[in-house]
């Protein structure tokens, strides 16, 4: 063996220099490298980078077709590779299958038994060590369908008795060491806003056979030349149909031409080579690792991985390869796994494949069954897929028998096997020579394809008839024709169905695409079973079964809860409750009931999509074993997070005391609370925190014997924290008019419970008299607080008011002052009758010239500033205006009434005479008498005008004259006591 430099040059790449190592005397691929050296020679003019990246090419497939493990290329969810697969498991039938898949979800394999194709693997982390923290939560997927290459290898692996499976990938965490993240912004997003293609979420995907062209120029030529608009379309019409009935070697030796030219061909992205390379490293590594633990022989083994990585060129590439690769360590991060369901559309989206192509490779596969007869593997028991007849069980025990004896026959001589890799011959100087067989036109197909294309369509809302299905027949043909086909593929037929159908405007919800992408096979959702779910999913379907609906399935589903008639359902309603608090928008929404503080529906109405949302709902059970766990953990994250503010505390308070009940967590997360609203500096939650408070205060006065200790320090701490902030808030710009208005109805709805708890009035008298603000809304406010605290009578507000609408420079900014006192109907409503007469007297007393050009002003500063407190003010315009429009006319405002007239003197010495007391009392007497009778009392009545027999006064005062004394001399009151039966002045 001897090595070369070799030159690898390609447009838009770094130049590198490599090893190439030289062909093996005799071997078979020497003609073809004769081949390309003269077309290197023609076509460019001499041996330079064009020859090297051909002859390059040679040696990547020479060297793969030569390995002694049997590499097997394959392309994600192509049709071919799962033929190609099902194919050769059954003649090698290997006992070790090495797949490219991350090691660490192997234990998932076993259970896609229980579930219906497509779905996902899935790895997750909520709880990220050794990750920035913005990262979280970290997500891996790995879809698999039917029509794929490592379903197939899966399936016969954990069917066939003796076979091992091993899974040689990174693990989940190097994906995101290795990998740097992707930005959030990328053109996936706009796919993914459909219902189907967002299953996978926010995760990073990984398969198997990632094939696709990274110079940006190589995919333009290929496209343009083939006529084709996506690259999924030119791999089905120049890789798929061509590979479809293709042997074995030549079906390897294809897929390392294409794996080796889209690696010769690739960008010089470093980061992103750096990885491919660690990876294969990776998976030599580790299949070294395994074969000389196990002692299993090469030759017995199947290693399956993408083509694109069967073309390496790493030292450590083969059995043979060399040793020293350093793994680096996991992180501290905790990985939960499981099973999500997948869909077609969730396929394309995340790995950039056009719309449909999934849908059309697995009608395809279909097909190719049919038309090769070729048995594929099946998981047994697999849910959605046809029962094997008894003649493939009796098969399969047959191929376990022969794999059995096969294992005690000694290494290279295999009964039945090939006689290894390196006996292949040169099949691909045949295959670039041979012209591309002409696929006749099947006629029926298309014929069906157009009729039913069109039934679709005016089930749709077309205006479809024969002739368009004529018309797409004839259009089909003719769009192959002019692309050099000679039978149309799917993609010629969906453009001819747009083209004939489709008009001006969709008149309902799917275009022609959609409907043919549907007709083809549609966007298949799987659904993972009840047995693979994780133990929180399960518990929340036996929680829910007493609903007795079918939540598993897709679509929504409506359940009736009457709680009256049958109490069990009260368990199901708490349940559904923490699902809406924990899940999606529109997982369960509630149609008629409701659940706030100190609030129980006794029915309910809800609209349940589960099955529809099953992703979200398996997620949920890697945080917990159960909702009440799960719900626990998030409400502790919040109210200790970083930036968690005392609003978003008290909102985990009252969902801890909605949905779990108790006080232990909701005394916690106060007591949180008031740490946390001793750290802040400013007033942006003030609106919440009042509205939180309340209502807490509101269910702890109605359902609690007493006030829990850490809502009464919560009072006693916010009122002295927003008396302190109070005068900065009035002349701090970024606090706006609303945020001081709540800061007041603070401190005045809470004044009360505050002074009673040791806090002092003084505070917020002084805090209101060092406020000085200039924004006109502020000033209002301010003056509404002084007509709260007394310090400013009503009349002197309606003085300032009048002066505010006499000044012409004011006039313009005075509807800013309206909104003021609007908003400062939440710390005083009382003076909701001020702000109608300040409105009042500004449409009354105002020109229109004035008025015209700030009402607009005035209707938008009320409707975005204060838009919940205009009904109050609303209610109170109804109370002072007449009811009806007649008696406008005759209506005097109360602000224009004249004063009334002062009360009447008191009546002098010569009325003291006068008899006194209530008239009725002696008038009527039966009610006194019986409520006499009713106290036991025996007395009669006095005589009418004198005073009472015996003693009159409070008798207790001579009794216990000792009271008395106490505050005579508090009071510095000398004066003796009276006589008895009488009271002194």
């Amino acid at each position: 063996m001897s090595a070369a430099p070799e030159t690898r040059t390609s447009p838009g790449t770094r130049t590198s220099t490599e090893p190439r190592t030289a062909p093996a005397a005799g071997t078979s691929f020497a003609a073809l490298r004769e081949q390309l050296h003269t077309a290197a020679e023609e076509f460019a003019g001499g041996a330079d980078a064009l020859e090297d990246i051909l002859l390059g090419m040679v040696d990547d497939v020479d060297r793969a077709v030569r390995e002694p493990l049997e590499i097997f290329p394959v392309c994600h969810h192509s049709p071919a590779s799962a033929l190609a697969m099902a194919r050769r498991l059954r003649e090698k039938r290997p006992g070790v299958v090495y797949l490219e898949l991350c090691e660490d979800m192997a234990p998932l394999l076993t259970e896609l038994r229980n579930c219906r194709l497509p779905v996902a693997l899935q790895a997750f982390a909520s709880d990220i060590d050794g990750f920035p923290p913005d990262w979280a939560p970290l997500s891996v997927v790995a879809p698999i369908t039917e029509a794929s290459a490592e379903y197939q290898a899966v399936a016969y692996a954990l069917d066939t008795p003796g076979v091992e499976l091993v899974l040689v990938d990174r693990s989940s965490d190097h994906v995101f060491q290795w990998d740097a993240r992707r930005p959030a912004g990328d053109d996936r997003e706009e796919a993914a806003r459909e219902d189907g293609a967002a299953l996978h979420g926010e995760a990073v995907g990984v398969e198997i056979g990632d094939l696709r062209p990274r110079f940006a120029e190589l995919e333009e030529h290929l496209l343009r030349h083939g006529k084709v608009r996506h690259w999924s379309e030119w791999w089905h019409q120049y890789v798929e149909v061509p590979l479809g009935d293709g042997d074995h070697d030549t079906y390897r030796q294809v897929m390392f031409l294409i794996g080796s030219l889209f690696r010769r061909l690739a960008p010089g992205d470093g980061d992103r080579v750096r990885v491919d390379e660690d990876r294969e490293r990776y998976m030599w590594t580790r299949m070294r690792e395994h074969l000389a633990a196990t002692g299993t022989d090469p030759a017995d083994c199947l290693y399956v991985c993408g083509a694109f990585h069967a073309a390496s060129r790493v030292e450590e590439f083969g059995v043979h390869g060399a040793d020293g690769f350093t793994v680096s360590p996991r992180t501290a991060t905790t990985w939960q796994y499981g099973l999500i369901p997948s869909s077609h559309a969730a396929v394309e989206a995340q790995f950039g494949l056009a719309s449909g192509s999934v849908s059309i490779a697995a009608a395809q596969w279909t097909k190719n069954l049919k038309r090769t007869r070729v048995e594929p593997y099946r998981l047994e028991g697999q849910a959605g897929t046809e029962k094997t007849p008894p003649k493939k069980t009796a098969f399969r025990k047959t191929v376990a028998g022969e794999t059995a004896a096969k294992k005690a026959v000694a290494p290279g001589a295999l009964p039945g096997a090939d006689t290894g890799p390196a006996s292949a011959e040169d099949r691909l100087s045949g295959f670039l020579r041979r012209p591309p067989a002409l696929d006749t036109l099947d006629e029926a197909e298309l014929l069906g394809w157009s009729v039913d294309v069109v039934r679709a369509a005016r089930r749709s809302g077309y205006l479809a008839s024969t002739a368009d299905a004529i018309a797409v027949f004839e259009t089909s043909i003719l769009l192959a024709g002019m692309r050099d086909r000679a039978k149309p593929t799917p993609y010629d037929f969906q453009d001819a169905a747009v083209t004939c159908i489709e008009k001006d405007t969709v008149p309902g919800r799917r275009d022609v695409r959609r409907i043919v992408e549907s007709m083809m096979g549609g966007d298949r959702i799987g659904r993972v079973g009840y047995e693979a779910l994780p133990p929180l999913a399960r518990d929340v379907h036996d929680r829910l079964a007493p609903l007795e609906l079918d939540l598993q399935r897709r679509g929504v589903r409506r359940a009736l809860l009457d709680m009256t008639s049958r109490p069990e359902l009260r368990a199901c309603s708490d349940v559904l409750w923490m699902l809406r608090r924990l899940m999606p928008h529109g997982a369960a929404r509630p149609i008629m009931g409701e659940r706030r503080l100190g609030e129980r529906s006794v029915q309910e109405s809800w609209d349940l999509a589960l099955g529809t949302h099953q992703r979200a709902l398996i997620e949920l059970g890697y945080e917990g074993v159960s909702l009440e766990q799960v719900l626990e953990q998030r409400l502790r994250r919040t109210a200790y997070g970083p930036r968690a503010t005392t609003a978003e505390v008290l909102a985990a308070v009252e969902d801890a005391t909605l949905y779990l009940g108790g006080r232990r967590l909701a005394d916690e997360l106060g007591t949180r609370a008031l740490e946390v609203l001793a750290g802040e500096r400013t007033v942006d939650g003030a609106p919440e925190v009042l509205r939180r408070v309340r209502g807490l205060l509101a269910y702890y006065r109605t359902a609690e014997p007493a006030l829990p200790p850490w809502i009464e320090s919560f009072v006693r701490a916010g009122y002295a924290h927003y008396c302190t902030l109070l005068p900065t808030a009035f002349r701090d710009e970024d606090a706006t008019v609303g945020q001081v208005a709540a800061m007041l109805g603070f401190l005045f709805d809470m004044e009360g419970l505050a002074l009673s708890l040791g806090c002092d009035r003084t505070q917020l008298e002084l805090a209101v008299a060092q406020a000085h603000p200039e924004d006109p809304a502020k000033t209002a406010l301010l003056w509404a607080a002084r007509v709260r605290l007394g310090t400013l009578s009503r009349e002197e507000l309606r003085a300032r008011c009048d002066d505010l609408l006499a000044s012409p420079l004011v006039v313009p900014s005075y509807p800013r002052y309206l909104s003021g006192f609007v908003h400062a109907l939440e710390p005083v409503p009382g003076l909701a009758d001020v702000v109608v007469e300040a409105v009042s007297k500004a449409f009354g007393r105002l020109p229109d010239s004035v008025l015209l050009p700030w009402l607009p002003v005035l209707i938008t500063t009320l409707r975005s500033n204060a838009g919940d407190l205009a009904p109050l003010l609303i209610r109170e315009a109804g109370r002072i205006f007449p009811a009806r429009l007649p008696a406008l006319d005759a209506w005097i405002p109360p602000w224009r009434r004249p004063p009334a007239p002062p009360r009447a003197a008191r009546p002098g010495p010569a009325a003291a005479d006068a008899p006194r007391g209530a008239a009725l009392l002696p008038a009527h007497p039966a009610t006194c008498d019986a409520l006499a009778e009713l106290l036991g009392c025996t007395e009669e009545w006095a005589p009418a005008g004198g005073p009472p027999p015996g003693a009159t006064g409070a008798a207790l005062l001579t009794v216990h004259p000792g009271t008395c004394d106490a505050l005579a001399r508090l009071l510095g009151r000398d004066e003796p006591w009276a006589p008895a039966g009488r009271l002194t002045a």
